[in-house]
């Protein structure tokens, strides 16, 4: 008896550092740098990717305690759904950011005065989420636009306020999507290993917390360039978003080619999955 509860104990852990590892997948990284990418701060960082984790958590406790407990199966086209769902998301990440990053290169004109100055020249800089370019001088009155009016400024006061709850709740909405594609993957490997569903909603929950603090270190290092470059950089930090988007972009129509026509077949008679 002993023995079986430390084997169970280990098995518990080996769910904590699968958890993290888990976190490192392909489709979490790149969907998670296209938010980070707007990031100015480490600590801002780290609470996107706890955000990111509770969400996942949530969908991986909620449809793997569905299957553990009430021994529920997820039918082949809701399964290939669920992971299809990740590809429009990553996808309409990447059209955000690049839609965000693209505003770099409009020159906006701005009223000045007719007092002789200093000539005017380009310059380019960042209101936060917003980096762009435009002719204006020195002098601080002609500069155009305070930074509370910025098109994604007067978006984030318009329709969701300054709470900093809306700056956590996009990660956190992308981690429930992406705990629909491998939730049910997670519950049949524990179902395999452990019989006890005490000890198998256990070992989800210490998943999850392995997720989020895998997560948060991942969005540590990843932000870290665009913190770095956000302030005197600029020109480099917008390049750095728009790969950050090229890249969710293009992943994503890969998983919609590939789950929906390709290897999944999700639109076509005879569709294949397997959770993994």
């Amino acid at each position: 008896m002993p023995g079986s509860a430390t084997n169970l104990v280990s098995l518990l852990l080996l769910g904590f550092f699968l958890g993290m590892r888990h976190a490192t997948d392909a489709d979490h990284i790149v969907a998670i740098a296209t938010i980070v990418s707007r990031q100015r701060t480490l600590r801002g960082s780290a609470m996107i990717g706890a955000a990111w984790g509770v969400g996942h958590t949530i969908t991986i406790m909620v449809v793997g305690g569905a299957i553990i407990l009430f021994g529920v199966a997820i039918p082949t086209r809701l399964g290939l759904s669920m992971e299809f769902a990740v590809g429009i998301m990553l996808f309409l990440l990447g059209v955000l950011t690049l839609t965000g990053a693209g505003r770099i290169g409009r020159v906006a004109g701005h009223g000045h005065s007719h007092e002789p100055r200093l000539p005017a020249h380009a310059h380019v800089h960042s209101h936060g989420d917003y980096v762009h370019s435009h002719i204006h001088d020195h002098d601080q009155e002609d500069h155009g636009h305070p930074e509370d009016r910025t098109p994604i400024a007067w978006l984030d006061r318009s329709a969701f306020g300054y709470t900093t709850l809306y700056q956590w709740l996009r990660p956190f909405v992308v981690g429930l999507v992406h705990g629909l594609a491998g939730s049910a993957a997670v519950a049949l490997l524990v179902l395999t290993i452990i019989r006890d569903p005490v000890w198998a909603m256990g070992y989800l929950l210490l998943f999850g917390v392995g997720t989020i603090g895998g997560m948060m270190l991942i969005t540590l290092a990843l932000s870290a360039p665009f913190a770095l470059t956000s302030f005197k950089l600029t020109r480099l930090n917008w390049q750095l978003r728009v790969a950050s988007g090229l890249i969710s972009f293009v992943f994503g129509l890969f998983l919609i080619y590939n789950l929906g026509f390709a290897q999944g077949g999700l639109f076509t008679e005879s569709p294949s999955w397997e959770p993994h």
